[in-house]
């Protein structure tokens, strides 16, 4: 796994070969196959263990606070450290299987915040509907950020914008007790106002 990150990040996705990663990795091709069944496979496995061994464990340990910024703090630091892996990924054949399954990774943390701005919500799903809101929302922010910020990126800036849009949400969401918006306001069309 090691050796298929230390090589995208150097020449990129669609550079590295299984032949590439068996060679990095002292293995034969047939037991790359065998093991992961094609190169797109292997590459999202090797994400998803970076993610595991560098990224949730530091989640997991982070310091509780109010505003969540240690956790967006340890999230953009690892993906600005692990950036030219990330954004080869991300702008490769793999990129939306890479998405799905870091979101399913982030999911559960957002359900425990999205649990925390609706309280009571009285809507059954709420919780889940806006856990699944602010996971792809962050996702959107994030892969801007790795794909196209500027270099260096900036892990303190990052975390400071993803917390100022969580604000808004977290507003929205108190303005509106909790529970699900209002109705959109009825307004006329020309169509509906030439029927009157």
């Amino acid at each position: 796994m090691r050796a298929a990150v230390a090589l995208v990040a150097a020449r990129g996705a669609t550079a590295v070969s299984i032949s590439d990663i068996a060679e990095a990795a002292d293995v034969s091709r047939q037991l790359v196959y065998l093991q992961f069944g094609d190169r797109d496979a292997l590459l999202l496995e090797a994400a998803l263990d970076l993610a595991g061994r560098e990224l949730l464990p530091q989640l997991r340990d982070a310091p509780e606070d109010s505003t969540g910024r240690s956790r967006a703090l340890a999230t953009a630091r690892h993906f600005a450290a692990h950036r030219s892996f990330y954004r080869a990924m991300l702008t490769g054949s793999c990129g939306f299987a890479l998405n799905r399954a870091l979101d399913s990774l982030f999911i559960s943390f957002n359900r425990q915040l999205a649990v925390q701005m609706l309280g009571d919500s009285p809507e059954p799903g709420a919780a889940d509907d806006l856990a699944i809101y602010l996971t792809g929302g962050a996702a959107a922010i994030f892969n801007a950020w790795v794909i196209e910020g500027e270099d260096p990126l900036d892990p303190e800036q990052f975390a400071d914008r993803l917390l100022r849009m969580l604000l808004v949400v977290t507003g929205a969401a108190r303005r509106h007790g909790g529970g699900p918006g209002p109705s959109p306001p009825t307004t006329n069309t020309p169509q509906q106002s030439h029927r009157r």
